[in-house]
């Protein structure tokens, strides 16, 4: 098994956690799937990643190339669309937290 070539420094990783309210969870998920296609066919996307955990939070990881690939997707008109109904209607919290990669490192053991 090896891993794609991440992390890597310069890249743009964005962390957003969230909880959603149980009444929406199917209208979230609908507009997820659109979404989550439109960010994989931007220029520049590497990767996204969705984790929950036992308590119902989920984690969603994404990473864009680099600043000026991850501005085009914050900016796109149909993202920028989904977080009003994120706020709106599909979220009970959230939080986010964007950076720049200053340093990176992996490691695959041998034989794995």
């Amino acid at each position: 098994m090896s891993l794609p070539e991440r992390p890597a420094v310069g890249q743009v990783v964005t962390v957003f956690r969230n909880r959603l309210r149980p009444e929406h969870e199917d209208a979230y998920r609908d507009e997820l799937a659109v979404v989550a296609d439109l960010a994989a066919s931007m220029p520049g996307f590497v990767e996204t990643k969705t984790f929950v955990a036992d308590d119902g939070e989920r984690c969603t990881v994404v990473t864009f190339a680099d600043a000026a690939s991850h501005a085009g997707w914050r900016d796109h008109p149909r993202h920028r669309e989904a977080q009003r109904h994120g706020v709106a209607d599909y979220y009970a919290e959230y939080s986010i937290a964007v950076g720049e990669t200053s340093y990176a490192s992996s490691h695959v053991h041998p034989g794995d």
